[in-house]
């Protein structure tokens, strides 16, 4: 017999519309919510462990008499002059995902012994850009003129999320959350955040968005570290959000990726965005909102190459297919540091394998078949 609990229409309500749907729209998937709104029929468990799936809402928040509050625990910065610091539920859903498994990391690394990573926090909003991009630049060991010796933007991405890891920090590239495709996470509301922590600061990058672009979000992140402060961004147009910090970071992203003196001398010989996008290994939309800054063309001009850039990116996405190797995905997904540290914690029996299953979306045979292709 089929045990029917009392829940509350306002929590089913609340639950459809948290995560993104009218009442009308979802009803129209599961008609049956009509009848628990209007109290005319109650929910079996098994009905309601179905519909909490449905809108991922934890099982147990069903019960309670009112809505809790989803409280964002990173400030989210948006172009343009807006307040609002709400998100969707896929990135919130994210941005806890990544939150947990910080928590974990940096508390595995404190047991062990490890030290703070002196770079966290190291300068503020009064400090030079030149300063924070130097000092990022040797923490990376890497030159003024790094990307040039690169073929392509990929490489030079690849080189550069590398080196960031080997300095203590999880990089993390995904688009949806965790593996749930059918949860996707879109370019127009998040390029990317960072979670700061002294022993293990985390980035997430929209792996939606173009390589090029993808460098830019990175370096930006960076300086967010370099300055103690996770945040979460959309980057409309590539323009920053009007906050000294956002401004700050954007500044230190842009010279470190173009440095003022070597785009100078390069804006000499050709003024053709893409040619010095290849030069400098960044999209061209990099290069025009370096031209913006350094005062080489106008705000039409650039807004003009922009939505044209756009357009043109968009319909080459519409025209490609999708698919690729699983694992080589989940190594972007994951972070090769964070899930070497995680094997590491299971192989010394600091971390059951339920627990590493759990932090990595990897269960069972694919969490070792993960490892033994990747880590071994």
């Amino acid at each position: 017999m089929s045990i029917h609990v009392d829940i509350s229409p306002s929590m089913i309500t609340w639950a459809i519309h948290r995560a993104g749907f009218s009442l009308d729209d979802f009803a129209a998937r599961l008609p049956r919510v009509t009848d628990w709104i209007n109290n005319k029929k109650k929910p079996t468990l098994k009905q309601l462990e179905d519909f909490s799936h449905k809108v991922h809402v934890p099982f147990g928040y069903l019960f309670l008499d009112t809505p809790p509050a989803d409280q964002l625990p990173i400030p989210y910065f948006r172009t343009g002059d807006t307040d609002d610091n709400t998100v969707s539920l896929n990135l919130f859903d994210t941005i806890l995902l990544i939150q947990r498994r910080q928590e974990w990391l940096s508390q595995y690394l404190q047991e062990g012994g490890i030290q703070p990573l002196r770079y966290v926090g190291k300068y503020n909003v009064r400090s030079s850009v030149q300063e924070i991009v130097a000092d990022i630049r040797n923490t990376l060991g890497l030159s003024l003129d790094w990307a040039r010796r690169f073929a392509t933007w990929e490489e030079a991405l690849g080189e550069l999320s590398e080196r960031i890891e080997e300095a203590g920090i999880v990089i993390t590239f995904n688009s949806v959350v965790e593996n749930n495709t059918h949860r996707p996470i879109t370019v127009e509301e998040c390029r990317g955040f960072v979670l700061v922590d002294a022993h293990a600061p985390f980035m997430f990058i929209n792996a939606a968005d173009g390589k090029a672009a993808q460098m830019f979000t990175i370096v930006h992140e960076l300086a967010h570290i370099w300055t103690g402060k996770s945040a979460g961004f959309d980057f409309k147009q590539l323009l920053p959000a009007n906050d000294p910090i956002e401004k700050l970071c954007d500044q230190v992203a842009a010279e470190f990726l173009v440095p003022q003196a070597l785009f100078i001398q390069e804006w000499v010989i050709t003024k053709d965005f893409r040619n010095l996008a290849r030069r400098f290994k960044v999209s061209p939309i990099v290069i025009a909102r370096r031209a913006l800054d350094l005062k080489k063309v106008t705000r039409r001009e650039f807004f003009d190459f922009y939505n044209a850039y756009i357009n043109q990116v968009q319909e080459k996405k519409d025209n490609q297919s999708s698919g690729g190797d699983f694992y080589a995905t989940q190594k972007r997904r994951l972070s090769l540091r964070f899930t070497a540290l995680v094997d590491r914690a299971v192989k010394e029996e600091r971390l059951l394998y339920r627990d590493a299953y759990r932090l990595t979306g990897l269960k069972g045979d694919t969490y070792q078949n993960f490892v033994n292709k990747h880590l071994v």
